[in-house]
C-alpha cells in the first residue's frame, strides 16, 4: 500500500511540476508587468528599477527559476527576501537560507498584497460551495439512481433518465443564469433567495460578520446539477449490473429482505465507480466553480481570479491556477488511495 500511495504521490509532483511550466510561459505574452505595476503614470527611471525588482531584465530562463524558486516549498532565499517577500517556514543558513515554506506566489499588481493571502481569505467560500454542492449531488442522485435501476422500465426510470441527461446537457453558466432570475428574482417573494450573496453578512448595527448559509443554496444547487445527474446514472448502471450477479440471486432465495439485499449488498458492490466519479467531480468543483460564483457573486477563489482577469493582475490568476491544480492532484491522490482500500486488486495492478 505504501508503494502505491508514493508511485501516485510522484505522479501528482510530475503534473504539478507540469503546470508550473505550463502557467509561467502562458502568462509571459500579456502585457508589461511593469508598467502594470506602476499604473498610467511613471518615467522610464521607475519602470527600468521596478523591472530589475521583478527580474524581468534577466533572460527567459533565468525569470522561470526565480519563479519557481518562489512557489517551490523547498527553496533558496537571502534574508533580505525573506524579509520583503514575508515567506513563512523554518530557514537554516546565513546568507543565502535553504528553507522550507509555504509556497510564494508574489504580489497582485492592483492590490500590492501577496497572492496567498488573498487566495487564502476567498478559498473557504469555494470549499464551502463545492461541498454543499457534492452533498446535494450525493443525497439524491444515489437513492435516484438505486430507484431507476429497481424500477427499470417504468416512469420513474424513464423520469430518472431524461433527468439525468438534461442535467449532464445543460453549461452551468446557463443553467445558474436560469436558477438565478427564477429563483432569485421572478420568485424572491415566496423563496426568500436573492440573486447574489456571500456565505458571510454584516450586521450594519456593530459591523459583526455573522454566517449566512441562505445564500447557499441557489449556488450549490447550481453547481450540483451535472455531478447530481452523472451519478444517478452511474449508480442506475452499476446497480443493473450488480442486481443479476448470481449472490444477489442467492440471498433472495435465502429469504432476505428485497430492502435489505439492495441496501447492503447491491448498492456496496456497486459503489466503486461512483466512488471515482464522486471523488473526480469534487476536484472538479473546486477547480471549476468560477462562472457559478461570478454569476451568484459569491466570493471564492474562481470570482476572485475572474475580476483579476479583468484587471489584467495575472498573479493572482497564475495562484489561482496553481492552488485549484493542487487541489485536483490531491483529491484524486485521495481518490486512488480510497478506491486502492475498497478494492485491493487495485494495488497490485497499477
Amino acid at each position: 500500500m505504501t508503494r502505491f500511495i508514493l508511485k501516485r504521490f510522484f505522479y501528482g509532483l510530475l503534473v504539478l511540476a507540469g503546470v508550473v511550466v505550463l502557467v509561467f510561459f502562458l502568462f509571459q505574452g500579456f502585457g508589461d508587468p511593469s508598467r502594470l505595476v506602476m499604473g498610467q503614470t511613471g518615467d522610464s527611471t521607475t519602470q527600468a528599477n521596478i523591472r530589475k525588482e521583478m527580474n524581468l531584465d534577466q533572460p527567459k530562463w533565468k525569470q522561470f527559476l526565480y519563479y519557481l524558486n518562489d512557489v517551490s516549498p523547498l527553496a533558496f532565499h537571502t534574508k533580505e527576501e525573506i524579509k520583503n517577500k514575508g515567506l513563512k517556514g523554518f530557514f537554516i543558513g546565513r546568507d543565502l537560507k535553504l528553507g522550507l515554506k509555504l509556497p510564494y506566489l508574489r504580489k497582485s499588481y492592483q492590490s500590492k498584497k501577496n497572492v496567498g493571502s488573498i487566495l487564502m481569505q476567498a478559498l473557504p467560500g469555494t470549499l464551502m460551495l463545492a461541498v454543499a454542492a457534492m452533498f446535494i449531488a450525493i443525497l439524491i442522485g444515489i437513492p435516484l439512481g438505486v430507484m431507476a435501476a429497481v424500477k427499470k422500465g417504468t416512469w420513474m426510470d424513464s423520469s430518472a433518465v431524461l433527468g439525468s441527461i438534461l442535467g449532464i446537457s445543460a453549461p452551468s453558466f446557463f443553467m445558474g443564469i436560469v436558477i438565478a432570475y427564477v429563483f432569485g428574482f421572478l420568485l424572491t417573494h415566496y423563496t426568500g433567495l436573492h440573486i447574489t450573496g456571500n456565505w458571510f453578512e454584516l450586521d450594519d448595527r456593530n459591523g459583526v460578520k455573522y454566517l449566512s448559509l441562505q445564500n447557499l443554496i441557489l449556488p450549490a444547487f447550481t453547481l450540483g446539477i451535472r455531478p447530481l445527474a452523472i451519478i444517478t446514472q452511474l449508480t442506475r448502471t452499476a446497480m443493473l449490473d450488480v442486481l443479476n450477479q448470481d449472490y444477489i440471486r442467492t440471498a433472495f432465495a435465502k429469504g432476505l429482505g428485497k430492502r435489505k439485499v439492495i441496501w447492503k449488498h447491491a448498492l456496496r458492490n456497486a459503489l466503486n465507480p461512483v466512488i471515482t466519479a464522486i471523488t473526480g467531480w469534487f476536484a472538479e468543483l473546486l477547480a471549476g466553480a468560477f462562472f457559478v460564483e461570478y454569476i451568484f457573486g459569491w466570493r471564492g477563489i474562481g470570482k476572485v481570479t475572474v475580476d483579476a482577469l479583468e484587471k489584467l493582475d495575472f498573479p493572482v490568476v497564475m495562484g489561482s491556477v496553481l492552488i485549484s491544480a493542487s487541489f485536483f492532484i490531491l483529491v484524486n491522490l485521495l481518490a486512488d488511495i480510497l478506491y486502492g482500500i475498497i478494492d485491493p486488486r487495485i494495488r497490485t495492478t497499477t
